[in-house]
């Protein structure tokens, strides 16, 4: 009977003598192993990159869109606010302005919002205060606003002019203090660039200078993530009836003047994503190992070919075919192992470098070691199940007789 100590023993003196036959034996799983843990690791990358994209959007956030201009009104505002489980709200109206400082014009969305956004869309400044209700005409400018966009730096108290075109032509210039400066937007492969690029000013002020008295959109802040559909349902049920949408058309939205968002919906359509792409990253991960497998496989075969003479021996000094399979089995295992934890740590690697590469949050799973060496013992043994039980059922005469 041998044991595995002795099965080992054996196992790693024909490895050693044969290097080049056992590297490129461990090759494929070394490959396939490594394959799966960088392309995991990046799965839920992405999906923690996702999660943090739609919580940094904002925070329990509603969003009702108007389909056609002059929709959305203060009374909109007041039936929206009114809602049970509404904590905050506040308007949102973009136009394209031409903003000046000093001798430079650059053509950029102005916001016009109130002071209710910076805590439904979780604004960072990185310096001074954001608006208030009683503000007219100050400013919040976003960081490549203030450092990038022009040939000078502008800081809190510095004044910019910007114009506007009204809709009969007529353009209107005023003169806007600033009043804070938005946090530079976390780096990303995916950059979103929320904030860096937009100047807020107060939506009463933008209104008063195009003589309007209308909204794009409205945003709300829902009491919570957990209730938030239901909120956004009430808010949807409202909105029908105070436009005449009948019963029956509720859920029609082509029937609706305006569409509706909010954060839940984001959450779970970047979560699909997410899940989606990271069962794309598995799979080609998982043929990378198949291939790395039949790879052992086939090379094992030419292992049995090439040591027939030594099998013949073997079976000569008393090894049963079980003996014989076991050390097969064994030698395909210790390769495995070796392949497996080179695997594991170029996957490792590589997970670091791909996220670090694309400005991904570095995620990765410690379970995910334990899973790489788990696979390649595994793929070693199925692996090399055929290649032994061919060199088990081997006849020792014919064996010894091979040159």
């Amino acid at each position: 009977m041998v044991t595995l100590v002795q099965s080992l023993h054996i196992a790693m003196v024909s490895i050693r003598s044969a290097k080049m036959r056992s590297i490129l034996t461990s090759l494929g799983i070394v490959i396939g192993v490594a394959a799966v843990i960088a392309n995991v690791s990046l799965g839920a990358s992405f999906n923690q990159y996702f999660a943090d994209v739609s919580l940094s959007a904002g925070s329990n956030y509603i969003v009702v869109f108007g389909k056609e201009p002059n929709l959305l009104h203060d009374n909109e505002m007041k039936l929206i606010d009114n809602t049970p489980g509404i904590l905050g709200i506040s308007p949102y109206k973009e136009k394209s302005a031409k903003v000046t400082y000093f001798s430079t014009s650059k053509h950029i969305r102005v916001t016009g919002v109130t002071e209710d956004l910076e805590e439904i869309t979780k604004i960072e400044l990185e310096d001074g205060a954001f608006l208030n209700d009683k503000d007219r005409y100050v400013a919040v400018i976003g960081h490549d606003i203030a450092y990038d966009k022009f040939n000078r730096k502008i800081f809190t108290q510095n004044s910019i002019d910007i114009t506007f075109r009204k809709k009969d032509g007529n353009t209107i210039t005023r003169t806007f203090m600033v009043k804070g400066i938005i946090k530079k937007s976390k780096e990303s492969f995916f950059d979103s660039g929320i904030g860096d690029n937009v100047i807020l000013i107060p939506v009463s002020t933008l209104n008063d200078i195009l003589g309007e008295n209308d909204y794009g959109a409205i945003l709300a802040m829902a009491s919570s993530l957990d209730t938030i559909k239901e909120t956004d349902e009430e808010i949807d049920k409202r909105l029908a009836r105070h436009f005449g949408v009948s019963t029956r058309d509720m859920d029609n939205e082509d029937a609706k003047p305006y569409f509706m968002n909010n954060q839940a919906e984001d959450l779970e359509s970047l979560g699909q994503l997410s899940d989606a792409l990271a069962a794309l990253l598995t799979a080609v991960s998982l043929i990378a190992l198949i291939v790395g497998s039949i790879g052992i496989m086939n090379i094992m075969l030419v292992t049995v070919t090439e040591r027939t003479r030594e099998i013949g021996i073997l079976k000569s000094l008393g090894f049963t075919n079980w003996n014989v399979l076991f050390l097969f089995i064994v030698e395909s295992i210790v390769l495995s192992v070796f392949g497996g934890l080179l695997g594991t740590g170029l996957g490792v690697v590589g997970a670091y470098g791909a996220q670090s590469l694309m400005k991904l949050p570095i995620v990765f799973p410690v379970e995910l070691i334990v899973v790489g060496f788990t696979i390649s013992v595994i793929v070693g043994l199925i692996a090399g199940v055929y290649p032994a039980n061919k060199a088990a059922k081997m006849n020792p005469v014919e064996a010894l007789r091979s040159e």
